[in-house]
């Protein structure tokens, strides 16, 4: 049991959403990125499912991750959080928004996302924690040392449906995406870079004391 300890960190995700909605709110201006092909995008309402399953899609790579190597879900994990912090203090300085389409239906696809709308102001959009997040799963699989056809296919798929699926529902537009993927191979980057120098420093130590 106490291999799955670490686990109990995910509990950051509560507080990540509490500060989510402390900032899901209009400032005192609020900018538009919408360029022409934003407008060019149809509304697909069918993409719902896939960005309604969002985080549960994370939850479960990141304990995939812990269950192949603990090393890829702690780096995963402390990505996320950077991001998210990263993310909510561009909120409050630059707060951006995409105009939503009037939707009609009484359909179950219809009424998820008019779900969707009403449970999530149209704010906090650049960058793009769905993107980020997202593309931050597929990053630590292709670094990591168990990648393999099988979850390459499963998250590389599910990964570019969400990121895809946030501008068919007029939640985000192109530069919320490149944004959030550009931060969190950044963040990654300097995550990994990070645990790298960590570990030879752990490994260094016992031979210093050899030494003595």
């Amino acid at each position: 049991m106490k291999r799955f300890v670490p686990l109990i960190s995910m509990l950051i995700f509560p507080v990540m959403g509490w500060l989510y909605a402390l900032t899901n709110k209009p400032a005192t201006q609020v900018y538009s990125l919408v360029t022409d092909l934003d407008r060019a995008i149809p509304l697909v309402k069918i993409f719902v499912l896939p960005y309604s399953v969002w985080i549960f899609y994370i939850y479960i790579c990141l304990i995939y991750f812990f269950i192949k190597d603990p090393a890829v879900y702690r780096r995963s994990l402390i990505t996320y959080v950077i991001c998210a912090l990263v993310c909510y203090g561009i909120y409050m300085v630059f707060q951006t928004t995409v105009p939503r389409p009037s939707i009609s239906g009484t359909d179950p696809i219809t009424r998820l996302l008019g779900y969707v709308y009403g449970r999530d102001l149209p704010f906090n959009c650049f960058p793009s924690i769905h993107c980020f997040s997202s593309y931050m799963v597929m990053k630590a699989l292709y670094t990591s040392k168990f990648r393999g056809r099988i979850n390459q296919l499963l998250i590389y798929t599910m990964s570019t449906t969400i990121i895809l699926s946030t501008f068919f529902v007029k939640q985000h537009v192109l530069f919320d995406a490149i944004a959030g993927i550009l931060l969190a191979d950044i963040v990654y980057r300097l995550v990994s870079r990070a645990d790298r120098v960590s570990a030879s420093m752990r490994k260094a130590k016992p031979l210093q004391r050899a030494n003595m």
